[in-house]
Parts: structure tokens; C-alpha cells; sequence
């Protein structure tokens, strides 16, 4: 297309007089710059132009929203007013951004001044054509060049879960041509603007990866010798939580951008008994906000359940009321999604006069929601990330015990035959329980939040001779269960919810 042809086709300068951005919501400062210099007027096309050149000059000035395309096609920005409007846009604790819809003058370059007005939390806001102010620590500020505004463009903040939970923005172009015709190049309306993603390939029959590190399932009986006494019998534990950002695996040839506490998909597992006192140091070193949240410990949770920013820390004391186990998880919105990233754990706390047993083992259960970035880890993996608009379905991409699908397939515990083995466990979710079953064995003894079922096949009446074959388990429930094995071979611990064993969640003890 000719020069002569595209200037035939810019804007008549006698269109009607302007209207201003106009912002719904909390009203912004919205401003004028004036020293972009104007468009220029119509001229005639050129006397000796070629018959094409003309022709396509003709059908543009008949559809000027066809040069809006042409040009979005070509990768050049349309002709503009000359004029620039700046709005401000705060980023707010609520999840929404203020306003969260803007009205811009059709033609009019539009500068976002964005400021992270959340005193705990990153955000960013990033806009169809790729535009971004990049993340924002709290109080931070950026400017955001929308460029001309020709048609209706939204913006989010892509911070995992945020623009689910309502934080997005919507730029609307006044007097645009055939408004909602054009095609934005804003590409999919996925979680988080990068993209649908794909589920990852699965291969669970696979072993874990040569760098992945398999989890202890044995659990330590609780410490005593050496802490310092609480002054009311029991002893006080001092634990540091870190948050870190990793990139772990979470089943073979797939790994996973995970938040952790002290850099494991999965946190420690601390374990007292009833009147014992917990002293946590939450310290933050990830891009984000973050917080915990102890179910073991009955406490207000305003202060030490709180959000904290990057680079902060907060000291988190309860002492154990109550026995059983308990789950501990980051408690910072949305929680469906910090939590399937791998910020849980557990508290195990000794009922009363807990009886010694040969073998003691932890299976936490959970599942996480994942989708491809496109991308590979060092190791040659499957980058994934967890997916906020897929958990809602309730279909997870993994279910898992302690943070990887298949890592006691791979190594399997071990017991002896006659030996009483207990095995707690605890439906960590973020929204799916279990029934925790062991093929080929039966439990004599099976606690359920704070109470005993079973014990050596007595049952709450005194009669005997009683045994279960599951133990079934809502999100953030626990308990443990209880049994001696008579024969030796491989037994396979599951969810028996089926589907969610087919996803990972099952494991191997080979009794000898």
C-alpha cells in the first residue's frame, strides 16, 4: 500500500468534539498530554498512483476499521488522535483494581500509572497486547503504555489465581467503529493471560527422575530431650519456615514452578505431644505474599495467620490443645491454589498414652492442578504450572503422596512380617479427600480425628473382634491406622477412590 493511499484514509479532522476517558468506579486522575503532535489532514491520492494502490486505498476509506486491521496484521500501530490520556489504576487488597473499567476516546494513546496499593501483596497488570507493568512490590508504581486505543482491551493481574478471583480490568474504546468486530490480538482468556496450557504428558508407570529425591516416609517419634520446658509439662518446638519459590518434580518427566515452606512440595512435619507449645518463624523469600495457617493450634488467627509481604517475616506461637493430626497450609488467597502449589503440611501430636509400635510411617495426600508452560527445566521435565481455572472442575492432573505420584513405587517401604505398623495420614486437598486402603491388609486399630474407631479390634461399645478396611478421610481431615502383616510380599497402599489412584496416589511396602 502506498504512503499517498494511507494518508487518503486517516480520520477527517472535522469528527465531532471529544469526550474524555471516563473511568467507572472510584473516580481517577485522569490527564491530558497535549505534545504529541497531530494527525495529519486528508490529501488526495497522488495522480499517477497504480490501479492496486488505489484500489485498496478506495475499499479502506469505505471501512476504516479494515486499515485497523491491516495495520494490527502488519504489526504497525493505527493512526491516532495525537492525543495521550493518562489514568491512574491502584492495585487493592480487595483483588480488584481501581477503576476496574476506563472509557478512552477511540484513537486516544492511553498511559496507565499503575501503584500496588496492597500493603501485603504482589500484584501486576497485564493487558491483551502484552503490555505489562511487570510485578509490583507493595506501595511500588510503573507506567503502562496501552498504546492507541482502537477497540475494547482488557487487562488482569497475572499473579496465580488473582484475575479468578475478580482482579481485572476493562479498557473500552469510545466512538470505535464497528466495536467488538476487530479482533484485539489479545489472544485466549486463560488463567493468569499465559496462555490455556496443556495438560502434561503422563507416564506413571515411569521412575522418578534421577535428581528427584524420594521422601522419607518413616516418622521420628516426637522430641523431647533437650527442648526447653513451657512451664505447664510439656516442652516448647522451635521452627523456622522459609518460603521459597522451586522448580521440583511432581511425577516422572514433569516438573512444577511449586511454592514451598523450607524448599520441599510439601513442608516439614513437626510433631509434639498434647500441651507441648510450637514457636514458628514465618520467613518470606519468595516474589509474593504469603502465610500460614496451623490447624493444631486454636488462636485468633488476625496476626499470625496474616499475609506478609516479600522479605518479611512473623513469629507464629500455639501450644497443642488436642491430638491427632493436623494440617498446616498457607491460608493467602486464593488458598485452592497456594496449597496445590505445595503449601501444606502436617502436625502430628500423640494422643495420650500412644502405645509403641515396631514401624511408623506419614502418607499425606494431595492433588495439584497443572498446565504446561511450553517450556523444559534443566533436567529435560515438562515445566508446568498450577492451573487456578482448572481447580474449580475438581479434576486434578495428580494425586499424590507426600509430593510426588510415584516415588514409593520406585522405593517402596518396608516392613517385617509380625511387626505392628501404624502409618498416619492426612487428606491435605486442597479439595479432594481419600480412602486410605492397603491391598491385602486389614486395620485393627484405626483414630480418626481425635478419636479411636477401633482399637486392636475393640470397638466405642467394648466389643471385639472387629477390624476396617479403609480409613475415609474429607479435605484436612486425618488420623492413622494400624496393622501386622502375616505374609511376606509387596503390598500396594491407595486412594481407593479410583480415579484418583489411576492419578498417582499409591505406593508399594514390601514386607520381608
Amino acid at each position: 500500500m502506498g504512503a499517498a493511499g494511507l494518508r487518503a484514509c486517516r480520520p477527517d479532522r472535522t469528527r465531532p468534539p471529544r469526550r474524555p476517558a471516563t473511568p467507572r468506579g472510584p473516580r481517577p486522575s485522569p490527564g491530558r498530554d497535549h505534545g504529541v503532535a497531530p494527525a495529519h489532514p486528508r490529501r488526495e491520492i497522488l495522480a499517477g498512483a497504480g490501479l492496486t494502490a488505489l484500489g485498496v486505498a478506495a475499499g479502506l476509506a469505505l471501512d476504516p476499521s479494515g486499515l485497523q486491521r491491516a495495520l494490527h496484521g502488519l504489526g504497525r500501530e493505527p493512526a491516532g488522535t495525537g492525543h495521550t490520556t493518562r489514568v491512574a489504576v491502584k492495585a487493592t487488597a480487595a483483588m480488584r483494581f481501581e477503576p476496574a473499567e476506563i472509557t478512552v476516546p477511540a484513537g486516544d494513546r492511553l498511559i496507565l500509572e499503575v501503584t500496588n496499593a496492597d500493603e501485603t501483596t504482589v500484584h501486576d497488570l497485564v493487558l491483551d497486547g502484552g503490555a505489562t507493568s511487570g510485578r509490583l512490590d507493595p506501595g511500588a508504581s510503573a507506567s503502562v503504555d496501552a498504546g492507541v486505543i482502537t477497540q475494547d482491551v482488557d487487562g488482569w493481574c497475572s499473579i496465580v489465581g488473582h484475575r479468578q478471583m475478580g482482579m481485572t480490568l476493562r479498557i473500552r474504546a469510545d466512538g470505535a467503529s464497528s466495536p467488538g468486530e476487530e479482533s484485539s490480538g489479545r489472544g485466549d482468556s486463560s488463567a493468569d493471560g499465559q496462555g490455556a496450557g496443556t495438560e502434561p504428558a503422563l507416564d506413571l508407570q515411569a521412575a522418578p527422575g534421577k535428581d528427584h529425591r524420594t521422601r522419607s516416609a518413616v516418622l521420628d517419634p516426637a522430641a523431647v530431650d533437650g527442648l526447653e520446658p513451657n512451664g505447664t509439662g510439656g516442652v516448647i518446638h522451635r521452627v523456622t519456615l522459609t518460603v521459597t519459590e522451586q522448580t521440583l518434580e511432581v511425577a516422572p518427566g514433569v516438573a512444577l514452578r511449586a511454592w514451598t515452606y523450607n524448599g520441599d512440595f510439601m513442608g516439614p512435619t513437626l510433631r509434639g505431644r498434647v500441651g507441648d507449645t510450637f514457636e514458628v518463624t514465618l520467613v518470606n523469600r519468595a516474589s509474593m505474599g504469603h502465610s500460614v495457617d496451623f490447624h493444631a493450634g486454636d488462636i485468633a488467627p488476625d496476626q499470625p495467620m496474616r499475609t506478609i509481604a516479600p522479605g518479611k517475616s512473623l513469629e507464629y506461637r500455639f501450644t497443642a490443645h488436642g491430638a491427632g493430626i493436623w494440617l498446616y497450609h498457607c491460608s493467602t488467597a486464593p488458598m485452592s491454589s497456594h496449597i496445590a502449589a505445595g503449601m501444606f503440611g502436617a502436625v502430628v501430636v500423640d494422643p495420650p498414652e500412644l502405645p509403641t509400635v515396631d514401624r511408623e510411617f506419614l502418607l499425606v495426600h494431595s492433588e495439584t492442578y497443572l498446565k504446561t508452560t511450553g517450556r523444559k527445566d534443566d533436567a529435560g521435565r515438562q515445566l508446568t504450572e498450577v492451573d487456578p481455572a482448572r481447580v474449580p472442575t475438581g479434576v486434578p492432573t495428580l494425586a499424590m503422596f507426600n509430593g510426588h505420584a510415584t516415588q514409593y513405587a520406585a522405593e517402596p517401604l518396608e516392613a517385617r512380617t509380625g511387626q505392628r505398623v501404624r502409618i498416619w495420614t492426612l487428606a491435605a486437598g486442597p479439595s479432594l479427600g481419600m480412602s486410605f486402603h492397603v491391598v491385602g491388609g486389614q486395620f485393627t486399630t484405626v483414630y480418626k480425628e481425635g478419636a479411636y474407631r477401633l482399637l486392636e479390634e475393640r470397638d466405642a461399645f467394648g466389643r471385639t473382634g472387629g477390624r476396617a478396611q479403609a480409613l475415609d478421610l474429607a479435605s484436612a481431615q486425618g488420623g492413622f491406622v494400624e496393622l501386622t502383616f502375616t505374609e511376606p510380599g509387596t503390598y500396594t497402599f491407595v486412594n481407593h477412590s479410583f480415579a484418583q489412584m489411576e492419578r498417582g496416589a499409591r505406593g508399594l511396602i514390601r514386607v520381608e
